[in-house]
């Protein structure tokens, strides 16, 4: 198909010419050099130079096609060409991999890329799982009238930062031999080597003192309670070695921060407020992590770890609808024993819409729109923050 319409374009734009003027024109369409083009590399004199098309001050050629030269001929680029268009149409089919183009090769140096995606900076939705159950409680515990803490709401932010990335490294450096064998974890950088297992010990250790920083400015409560939680940071990437509930286990660890939020405002936590508030969040990570984990119910199975997908199969949607329920029941109570004002409430039921929509309409044999729906879960998030402000700006 190229090679006819290179024939076309050159009858339509060029007379007739030797040899030489073809072998010019697939030159200039398909170099990868970065240089101007060289009028002296051209017999022909009638030819019009024509720009470079992957030429890009921000982006080589391997960025812009998303594979890596192959010196060759012409019918090498052609073929380069091709596999490009292929990837894309294997994405378009729901093959979501861990090595898609993104800000982190166009804008950070190539020595800090890896360390940048094994702490995942290029998929910032977990960051935003792991600090919305901390934003809720911290609202939660301001004063009637009042607005949360700023403080508290931006220390929270850079620890979810912080500590979702160690979390990624941990499972990267446990998991790595599992990662080979997985499609979508295969090119993660401890699994495909280029980060050696040291390298990521090493990364860790920054990633925890950069956590530890965080945590020094809480008070003495939280100090505790907090560092409780690396117990479950540390041992939940083993769980899907044992159990097919993985995904509970990640909802004691994600929701963590729902205890802290408050005893980091209060100086300690109300039960009566903060265990329903933890116990909706996990209930809500056992819904969007287990439309996650249909991603990799094909190669979980070829290795032989476990998760709530697997457990589920096809009755997933009733289970996630009962762990919605129960989700939105324990935020409506937490609600009422925090004495919260009604425009919580009315968010709350703009919340439930949300979360039903993922339920009802996602398609667990596509990984992508399995990816849409997990993405989506930073809005439910996001709404029922707005109602915990709005309810307690009215109260």
């Amino acid at each position: 198909m190229a090679s006819l319409w290179l024939s076309r374009a050159s009858r339509r734009f060029f007379k007739p010419s030797p040899f030489s003027s073809s072998i010019c024109l697939s030159h200039s369409l398909f170099s990868i050099s970065s240089s101007p083009y060289n009028e002296k590399s051209c017999s022909n004199p009638r030819l019009v130079p024509i720009p470079n098309p992957f030429h890009s001050p921000l982006r080589s050629f391997e960025q812009y096609c998303g594979r890596k030269w192959i010196p060759g001929s012409t019918v090498g680029s052609l073929a380069h060409i091709s596999t490009s268009s292929s990837a894309s149409t294997a994405k378009s089919n729901g093959d979501c991999k861990d090595d898609d183009v993104s800000w982190i090769d166009l804008y950070l140096p190539k020595q800090a890329q890896p360390y940048a995606r094994l702490a995942r900076l290029n998929k910032p939705i977990g960051t935003w799982l792991l600090a919305w159950p901390c934003m809720w409680s911290i609202s939660l515990a301001a004063d009637p009238g009042h607005l949360p803490d700023f403080k508290m709401l931006t220390l929270f932010g850079c620890g979810a930062l912080f500590l979702r990335g160690a979390g990624c490294t941990i499972n990267d450096l446990l998991d790595r031999d599992i990662d080979t064998m997985g499609e979508r974890t295969k090119l993660r950088p401890v699994a495909s080597g280029l980060l050696t297992p040291f390298k990521g010990l090493c990364f860790l250790g920054v990633q925890l003192l950069l956590g530890l920083g965080i945590l020094i400015q809480l008070n003495n409560y939280s100090h505790i309670l907090g560092a409780s939680s690396l117990l479950l940071v540390f041992s939940y990437p083993l769980m899907k070695r044992f159990t097919f509930w993985p995904q509970a286990y990640l909802g004691l660890t994600f929701n963590w921060g729902a205890l802290l939020g408050w005893s980091a405002v209060q100086g300690s936590i109300d039960p009566a407020v903060v265990f329903p508030l933890y116990i909706s969040g996990v209930c809500w990570t056992l819904v969007y992590d287990t439309i996650y984990a249909h991603q990799d119910k094909e190669d979980d199975l070829k290795v032989g770890v476990k998760s709530t997908a697997l457990r589920f199969g096809d009755s997933t949607k009733k289970w996630i609808t009962g762990f919605g329920i129960a989700c939105i029941s324990s935020l409506a109570i937490s609600g009422l024993n925090a004495e919260i004002e009604w425009p919580y409430y009315a968010c709350l039921a703009a919340a439930s819409g949300q979360l039903a929509w993922q339920i009802w309409t996602v398609d667990l044999s596509s990984r992508v729109d399995c990816n849409k729906k997990f993405v989506s879960n930073k809005w439910f998030g996001a709404i029922i923050f707005s109602g915990i402000l709005l309810g307690r700006l009215s109260s």
